[in-house]
């Protein structure tokens, strides 16, 4: 029998964006290939030099900004997933843009933060924030200085909604991962998670082989333009192969 009512986690790294523009990070060239993780990633940098931080961020916040960036079919396929699937539908994305968000997703968690927001380290409230972040900028909603960090999650800090993350794998019987490198933790786990506690069935859609691949009963590689919106109209016309 196919699970066609089976609720669905899909994890989303950077090489669902990549093709609308926005740079990856672990690629060969990509961003940690330029800069040091240890520079601008981890809150010991931003106490250490925040102002090298905050423009680091600031330049990811100008990129995203361009004309030229945009959802593409891969982003637009998961809506049309979300929309048209029987069952939930939880798009999990490792990704800071906003992409997903200007797609039309709607059950969807941010696990490493969001470029486009800040947070104040004082009163810990979040607001959207479009330009860039001065190093002496004021939190909008305790007025205090020098407090406004990106609400980006860096190395070594815990990544947000773990708890529903969990609860939503524990509860799917399918589980997608689109576009990751399957190298960062805990996102890598989650595949093995969802075959341990849910029986979940595993779909890598992926430009090649992730490291964790082994762990998929399923692979489609490919650009995620093509594979991904094909992978969707097969789950909608057919339900997902036994």
């Amino acid at each position: 029998m196919r699970k066609t009512d089976a609720n669905i986690v899909v994890l989303t790294g950077a090489g669902i964006s990549k093709e609308s523009g926005i740079d990856t990070f672990r690629d060969k060239g990509g961003i940690w290939t330029q800069v040091s993780i240890e520079d601008v990633a981890t809150p010991e940098a931003f106490q250490r030099d925040p102002e090298r931080v905050l423009a680091f961020y600031d330049e990811r916040r100008k990129q995203l900004a361009s004309k030229d960036v945009k959802p593409n079919a891969a982003h637009r396929a998961l809506v049309t997933l979300e929309k048209e699937w029987p069952g939930s539908v939880m798009v999990v994305t490792q990704n800071i843009d906003d992409l997903h968000d200007r797609a039309g997703q709607k059950n969807l968690l941010h696990m490493h933060g969001e470029l486009l927001k800040a947070r104040c380290l004082k009163c810990k409230r979040v607001h959207s924030w479009k330009g860039d972040i001065h190093v002496d900028a004021i939190c909008p909603s305790c007025r205090q200085p020098s407090r406004l960090r990106p609400h980006i999650v860096w190395f070594g800090e815990v990544p947000l909604y773990m708890d529903q993350i969990q609860k939503a794998l524990t509860d799917c019987g399918i589980f997608i991962s689109v576009g990751t490198s399957g190298a960062v933790y805990p996102a890598a786990g989650f595949v093995q998670y969802a075959r341990t506690h849910a029986g979940a069935h595993t779909v890598e859609l992926n430009l090649e082989a992730s490291a964790g691949s082994s762990l998929f009963d399923e692979h489609h590689h490919g650009s995620a333009t093509e594979i991904v919106p094909t992978y969707v109209e097969t789950l909608l016309g057919d339900g997902p192969r036994p």
